[in-house]
C-alpha cells in the first residue's frame, strides 16, 4: 500500500501545481484537504479540480465558527495587533489549518503533510510549528524549498505544459489569502513600497473612502466578557457577527491598511490587508476596555497584547506562553461586558458612546461639580507625596550647585 500525504489544498496556483508535482516526485497517494475558514465561493468546484489533477481523495472541512471562537476571539480579547497595524488575519488561521491537517492525517493513516507556503514566507513557519506541536512524528513536505520552480510564471508554464487549467489570469498574479477575518494582497505593484496600491483593482471586501457613502452609519455592538454577542440588537453566532460587520465595514471603507512588515524569516515585505469587520470589533472592544479596566491592568495588558501578537505572527500559537497569556487575558475580560456605539464614516471609526454594568467611570468623581466621594482638599496632600521625589531631587541639585559655587570661590581666593 502506498504512503499517503495530506496536502493543504486551496485550489490556487501553488496547490494546483503541487498535486501533479507530488505525483511525479513522490510515490505517495495525495489527499487534498481544504480547510474552510471563510474562503466563501473559493471552495466551489475544488473537489473535482483536485481529483482531476491527481488527488485520490478530497476533504472540505468547514471551520468558520471554530475559527472565530477559538482563534479570532482570543486574539481580539488580547487586543493583539502586529507592528501597530496588522490584525493577524492569516496568522490566526494557520494554527487551525495545521490542527485540522493533523486530524485528517491521523484519520487517513498518512505519513506526511504537504503545504504550499514559500521558502521566503511566514506561513511555512506557522504550518510547521503547528504540525510539530501536535504531531511531531509526521513528515513535512515543502515543495517551494526543494523544487526547481522559481516564480509564478514558472508555475503557469508547468501547468500549461501538462494541459492543466491555470487558476488565475497572467495579468492578475497578486498573492491573496482570504478567510472570514480578512483578505490579504501581495505582489505586482506592491513589491515596490514607493508605489501607491491600485485599490480599485485590489479591494474585494471594501471600497475606497471616495466611494463610501456621504452619510455616516452607526453600529451598536454588545459584548459579554470581551466577546461580541450582538450587532445592532440582534444576537448572532460568532461567524455571522464577523460576516455582518464585514458587510457594514466594507461599504464604509473601514479596515484597509498598507503595511511594510517584518517577516519571521528576517526580511521585510509589503502587503495590503482588508479587515473591515475585525477593525470595527477591535475599536468597539477597546472602547469598552477603556470603561471597564483599571489603570494597572490596562497598562500591563498593552504589554501582553504586543507579546501575544508577536507569538501569533510567528506561528507560536500552540505554546505554553501563548496559552498562559490567554489565561491572563480571559481573567481581565470578566468585567468587559456592555454596549458600544460607533459611527462609521469614509474609513473612520468614531466612538459614539459606551455603557457597562462594570463601568469604572464614576460621574460623582469625574464631574467638575464636587461630589461626595472626592474632596478637592485631598489633592494637596496627594500631590505633596506624589511629587516628593521631584522635590528631593531638586533640593539635591541646588545643594550641589551651592557647594560648587563655594568651592570655586575658595579656589579663586575670593
Amino acid at each position: 500500500m502506498k504512503k499517503k500525504v495530506i496536502l493543504a489544498y486551496s485550489g490556487g496556483l501553488d496547490t494546483t501545481v503541487i498535486i501533479p508535482w507530488l505525483k511525479e516526485n513522490y510515490d505517495y497517494d495525495v489527499v487534498a484537504a481544504c480547510i474552510d475558514v471563510g474562503q466563501g465561493t473559493e471552495t466551489d468546484g475544488l473537489e473535482q479540480k483536485a481529483l482531476d489533477t491527481g488527488a485520490c481523495k478530497y476533504y472540505l472541512i468547514n471551520c468558520e465558527e471554530e475559527f472565530v471562537e477559538d482563534y479570532v476571539y482570543p486574539t481580539l480579547k488580547a487586543d493583539a495587533v502586529y507592528e501597530g497595524k496588522y490584525l493577524l488575519g492569516t496568522s490566526i488561521a494557520r494554527p487551525l489549518i495545521a490542527k485540522k491537517l493533523v486530524e485528517i492525517a491521523i484519520q487517513e493513516g498518512a505519513s506526511a503533510i504537504c503545504h504550499g507556503a514559500t521558502g521566503k514566507g511566514n506561513d511555512q513557519v506557522r504550518f510547521e510549528l503547528g504540525i510539530k506541536a501536535l504531531a511531531p512524528e509526521l513528515e513535512i513536505i515543502a515543495p517551494w524549498r526543494i523544487w526547481d520552480i522559481k516564480s509564478r510564471e514558472d508555475e503557469i508554464e508547468y501547468l500549461e505544459k501538462r494541459g492543466i487549467p491555470v487558476p488565475m489570469k497572467k495579468d492578475d498574479t497578486y498573492s491573496r489569502d482570504k478567510n472570514l477575518w480578512h483578505l490579504s494582497h501581495e505582489g505586482l505593484e506592491l513589491e515596490d513600497p514607493a508605489n501607491e496600491p491600485n485599490y480599485d483593482k485590489l479591494l474585494h471586501l471594501s471600497v475606497t473612502p471616495e466611494k463610501a457613502p456621504d452619510t455616516p452609519e452607526y453600529v451598536v455592538i454588545d459584548f459579554e466578557e470581551g466577546i461580541p454577542v450582538k450587532v445592532n440588537g440582534e444576537t448572532m453566532s460568532p461567524a455571522s457577527i464577523v460576516k455582518k460587520l464585514n458587510e457594514i465595514g466594507g461599504k464604509n471603507a473601514i479596515g484597509t491598511i498598507d503595511l511594510v512588515e517584518n517577516r519571521v524569516v528576517g526580511m521585510k515585505s509589503r502587503g495590503v490587508y482588508e479587515t473591515p469587520g475585525g477593525t470595527i470589533l477591535y475599536a468597539a472592544h477597546k472602547e469598552l476596555e477603556y470603561l471597564c479596566l483599571d489603570k494597572q491592568t490596562q497598562s500591563f495588558k498593552q504589554i501582553v497584547a504586543n507579546k501575544f501578537a508577536e507569538l501569533t505572527y510567528s506561528g507560536e500559537w500552540f505554546t505554553p506562553l501563548r496559552e498562559a497569556l490567554s489565561a491572563f487575558v480571559d481573567e481581565t475580560q470578566k468585567t468587559v461586558t456592555g454596549t458600544v456605539k460607533l459611527k462609521l464614516y469614509k474609513g473612520n471609526i468614531i466612538p459614539a458612546g459606551a455603557k457597562s454594568p462594570y463601568s469604572l467611570y464614576n460621574e460623582s468623581l469625574a464631574s467638575f461639580t464636587t461630589g461626595d466621594l472626592y474632596s478637592h482638599k485631598d489633592a494637596e496632600g496627594f500631590i505633596n507625596l506624589f511629587g516628593l521625589p521631584l522635590k528631593v531631587n531638586a533640593l539635591m541639585k541646588k545643594k550641589n550647585e551651592l557647594n560648587k559655587e563655594q568651592k570655586d570661590a575658595a579656589t579663586l581666593g575670593v
